[in-house]
């Protein structure tokens, strides 16, 4: 292995080289650019510094519990800082700032329905996670039931949630260092799936997990200044900030050929709801979808198996909604931050139709670029570099619950019925992983055209839909049973993307067709297909009379005192 190792060390360092390289040749295609060295330094010592982790990560990894949760030994406050990082990903950072730019008040949405998934996890989930699970959610779903349908089931769902979301994120990438450094897309997107497989490939969960908590430490130090510096230009008064954003939007209104009046309330619009979703159903199943989303995607779920205990799951979680709810009031600041100091200078911006230079995708750029205006150079080759950073640790954990997924649901308990040996189980791990490495590059590169906004709210969707029913009704409700539990999952997960694809998000502005044809009128389909979910798992559970059955529902007792207790859990293992 110690070659293996040192070649793909090797590879990414010649990746890492090239990146620079590149970047140097290449800047002066781009008009509005010029060449970035301390962004290209900050990122090259961010992959060295990695690599040098990723090297010692792969020293401890020696069995399947320490690829998939790093043996267990992660505290609650190392995971919340990991989870917090899994969370703050280039949508939160790019696409909520550049959100609350676009539409003040509004663009929280995203931040409220992330952040209220949250209190679901810690109360209902978290501590029963921890004493029923191994190393994936259909551990804990298929507790009582027959291993071979829910983990067809776990593994469906894990793998359409991580596809979406893993094409999203490498989109984002491609975009972002197209920006940024000047590459070419293909190059961009080649350079984060290669490192991406070189961490999970030799560190697993250890390596991943610190390489987020580095990244969430250099993210929150990042926004904290960020958010500082704007402040203090309107001498900490939020109240200043806002009167100079809504004075901004009205000036830009005015300037496109409305009325003082009119340019007044469109500026006002700016601190009052209602601009993004218009219709009550659209808000309600768009909240929902972030919300129970949250508690369903398999890369968070699996942090908790990666603590010793229940008390250091509750403690995860404890840290991780305090960091992630810290940095979204930050990020609320840097969008105002993103109207009063760049769409009001020639250098970043049209300031006169209010929109940052460089044509499509640049307004993902506002907090990048409210970091030069408070920084200069060096601070936006740091935040850049952080950006980047931002997005290979997020898709080393997707990569990774997707790897387990495969070789944990799939290859050790459906095809070798739980007796797989922890080697191979691991050969099988690092093959889907290099798969899916492969995948989500050659995905990536095919749609740099497409609008990525609906990947992400249709992977929390899916999860909303097909994995929080199973999991909530398999821990909570005595009846549940495997039939039930198989039927609402997959009716659920048909369903979610069966109506995203018909809904105008994706038939009109994706697919082309005309407007008003869409089949499906609301912009996300969570309160439906969680419906189906749900009721499915419901009827179909009642209706089951059989002996198996009869012997799931008795089996919950044991499990729930097991779920409570953590009696019969013995440390990092299963049951």
């Amino acid at each position: 292995m110690s070659r293996q190792f040192k070649f793909l060390m090797a590879l990414a360092g010649l990746l890492s080289t090239g990146a620079a390289l590149a970047a140097g040749a290449d800047m002066g295609q781009i008009a509005q650019q010029e060449t970035n060295w301390t962004a290209i330094t900050m990122f090259g010592i961010f992959v060295a510094g990695t690599l040098y982790i990723t090297k010692w990560a792969a020293a401890k990894t020696k069995s399947a519990a320490d690829f998939y949760t790093g043996g267990g030994g992660i505290t609650g406050f190392q995971n919340g800082l990991a989870i917090a990082g899994d969370y703050m990903s280039a949508a939160s950072f790019l696409g909520i700032s550049a959100a609350v730019m676009a539409s003040g008040y509004d663009g929280l949405i995203y931040s409220i329905g992330f952040l209220v998934g949250w209190p679901v996890i810690t109360f209902l989930m978290a501590e029963r996670l921890r004493n029923l699970g191994k190393f994936t959610f259909a551990d804990v779903a298929g507790y009582r039931f027959q291993q071979g349908p829910i983990r067809a089931f776990a593994a469906s769902g894990t793998l359409v949630v991580v596809a979406f979301y893993l094409i999203a994120q490498m989109v984002g990438a491609g975009q972002l260092i197209k920006l940024l450094f000047g590459l070419e897309y293909w190059m961009a997107v080649v350079i984060v799936g290669a490192l991406m497989m070189v961490y999970v490939l030799f560190g697993g969960m250890t390596a991943t997990t610190w390489v987020q908590i580095i990244k969430a430490c250099l993210l929150l130090s990042g926004v904290t200044f960020m958010a500082f510096m704007v402040m203090s230009q309107f001498g900490f008064s939020p109240e200043a900030l806002f009167a100079k954003g809504v004075a901004v939007k009205a000036a830009i209104a005015e300037g496109s050929g409305k009325t003082p009046e009119e340019a007044a309330a469109i500026g006002l619009k700016l601190m009052g709801p209602g601009g993004f979703i218009k219709d009550p159903i659209s808000a309600i199943s768009f909240g929902m979808a972030l919300m129970f989303g949250t508690a369903g995607l398999p890369h968070i779920l699996m942090r908790f198996f990666t603590v010793p205990d229940a008390k250091e799951a509750r403690k995860s979680v404890f840290w991780a909604t305090t960091w992630i709810g810290y940095f979204y009031i930050l990020i609320f600041i840097i969008g105002f931050g993103a109207i009063t100091l760049v769409l009001t200078n020639p250098e970043y911006a049209d300031t006169v139709k209010g929109v940052i230079k460089g044509g499509a995708g640049t307004s993902n750029m506002a907090a990048v670029l409210v970091a030069k205006a408070v920084g200069g150079n060096v601070f936006y080759g740091f935040i850049s570099a952080v950006a980047f950073a931002t997005i290979l640790a997020v898709v080393a954990g997707l990569t990774l619950s997707g790897a387990s997924a495969v070789s944990h649901d799939i290859y050790a308990t459906l095809i070798k019925k739980g007796k797989a040996d922890s080697a191979s189980e691991l050969k099988v791990s690092r093959a889907t992983t290099l798969a899916l490495g492969v995948l989500a590059v050659t995905l990536g590169i095919a749609f740099e055209k497409q609008n990525i906004a609906f990947m992400v709210s249709l992977a929390f969707a899916i999860a909303a839909s097909a994995n929080f029913p199973v999991l909530f009704m398999s821990v909570l409700w005595k009846d549940c049973t495997t039939k039930g539990a198989v039927a609402g999952g997959f009716l659920g997960l048909i369903s979610s993307v069966a109506l995203t694809v018909v809904s105008p998000s994706v038939w009109e502005a994706t697919l082309g067709n005309p407007k008003g044809s869409a089949w499906f009128p609301y912009t996300s389909p969570a309160l439906f297909s969680m419906a189906i979910a749900f009721v499915t798992i419901w009827l179909v559970s009642i209706m089951d009379r059989s002996a198996q059955a009869a012997k799931e529902r008795a089996a919950f007792d044991a499990q729930q005192v097991r779920s409570e207790t953590g009696l019969g859990a013995d440390g990092a293992s299963g049951h």
